[in-house]
């Protein structure tokens, strides 16, 4: 959890860096139709990606087995795709990680490791 309060802090400074060296190296709009343009595809890649991941999970429970390979990769492409909606170049590059298959697969173990030590550790009530 301190990690993530040390992003929240760190990020936006980082990408405001990032936002007046390239403003300055290309240009301000050029810059901004970067960014927008960055958003633009992004939908429509984690569209894309996202459908591809249901097809694979319906296709894993149609054959009787467990999705988890789908799972996480539907995690890491929500976890894509919001960081492409979000302004900035280092959001930009880590949601396009993690949303090409090719380098999501990288990522997956260390999202399984750490969703298998969340819920070992957390304890969850249930209301009715």
């Amino acid at each position: 959890m301190k990690w993530l309060i040390g992003m929240l802090i760190v990020m936006p400074a980082l990408e405001i860096v990032l936002f007046i060296l390239f403003g300055k190296l290309i240009g301000i709009w050029p810059t901004v139709a970067f960014i927008m343009l960055t958003g633009m595809m992004g939908v429509w890649l984690a569209k894309r990606q996202g459908l591809a991941v249901v097809e694979e999970a319906k296709r894993e429970i149609f054959y009787g087995r467990l999705p988890s390979g789908a799972i996480l990769d539907g995690i890491c492409v929500f976890i894509g795709g919001v960081l492409l909606l979000m302004p900035g170049f280092l959001t930009d590059a880590v949601g396009v990680f993690l949303l090409l298959p090719a380098t999501r697969s990288f990522v997956k173990p260390y999202v399984a490791r750490w969703l298998k030590s969340f819920f070992e550790t957390k304890t969850f009530f249930f209301y009715r």
